[in-house]
């Protein structure tokens, strides 16, 4: 009896399901695997004794490699989140951390950040301003903290808690990858402990304290190649959060105080982070074709 084309139809669509089930069998397998590797690199940096297990400079250039290699029908957005997802809770196995987040400007987008970013198995802690999330690192064993880059009115410079060389640090910003339509969009700054090791250092942070405002500052850090970040006010004055690229980043923000007549003030260092990677952006042909 010959087939119909309904019959040869539906032996295409089982073909392709049996191989839509053998990629997901393989996918978890792989998986599994990457946790057995995962158990031995544990074992190892037992008997070296121990490290941290965020390691913000791999993880970047994990992320730089996936999006350039990204193509297809998937949604980067989608790509991202697994991979994040994966490397963070690959690392809280490492060892068991929480993520506090600064809710005071809203709740809803900062969860949805910290769950794209870090996945549903590391704890959510929700806290009510900057200073209560470094509390929080600040006493635990290694968590991390995420604050809103922008800041908040009231916050004050929560930068300057980070100023001393065992306070927390900055590790990251995500998003990493940096795009319009990012589903996860609000710029965040992850601070931890100080990291011995493997930080990502393109972009380097210093806090300043000035006597007053001057209104050379934004152009004197533009022509020195970074950017002022935020500036606030408390009881000990103007302070003032500043980016450089790194690894010239003291050097360059000594540079901007001085084309700004300000002397006697010394940029200390409170954290770096990768450059964040700007992804191609799709467009309105894409967008329809994946709609």
């Amino acid at each position: 009896m010959t087939a119909t084309p309904d019959d040869r139809a539906s032996q295409d669509l089982a073909a392709l399901r049996q191989n839509i089930d053998r990629i997901d069998e393989n996918v978890h397998r792989l998986l599994i695997e990457r946790g057995e590797i995962i158990e031995n690199l544990i074992a190892t940096k037992s008997r070296q004794g121990g490290g941290s297990a965020f390691r913000p400079g791999r993880e970047a250039e994990m992320m730089r490699r996936l999006v350039q290699r990204h193509t297809g029908l998937l949604p980067l957005d989608t790509i991202e989140s697994i991979w994040r997802i994966i490397i963070g809770t690959f690392t809280y196995v490492q060892s068991n951390y929480s993520v506090h987040v600064d809710v005071s400007a809203g709740d809803s987008a900062m969860r949805d950040s910290a769950r794209f970013h870090f996945g549903f198995t590391a704890p959510y802690m929700p806290h009510h301003g900057p200073q209560a999330v470094i509390d929080a690192v600040e006493a635990s064993s290694g968590d991390l903290g995420l604050l809103r880059v922008a800041g908040g009115v009231g916050d004050g410079p929560w930068w300057s808690r980070l100023v001393e060389p065992a306070a927390p640090k900055i590790i990251a910003r995500l998003p990493f990858v940096d795009r319009p339509d990012h589903p996860a969009g609000i710029p965040i700054f992850v601070v931890s402990k100080p990291l011995a090791e493997a930080a990502a250092t393109d972009v380097q942070l210093f806090a300043v304290r000035v006597d007053r405002w001057r209104d050379a500052l934004p152009d004197s850090i533009r022509n020195s190649g970074g950017r002022l970040v935020g500036n606030a006010v408390d009881e000990r004055g103007l302070s003032l959060l500043m980016a450089f690229p790194g690894p010239e980043g003291l050097t360059s923000a000594r540079r901007a105080l001085a084309e700004a007549d300000i002397s006697g003030t010394e940029p200390i260092f409170v954290g770096s982070h990768a450059a964040p990677f700007v992804a191609r952006q799709s467009t309105s042909a894409e967008k329809s074709s994946h709609a």
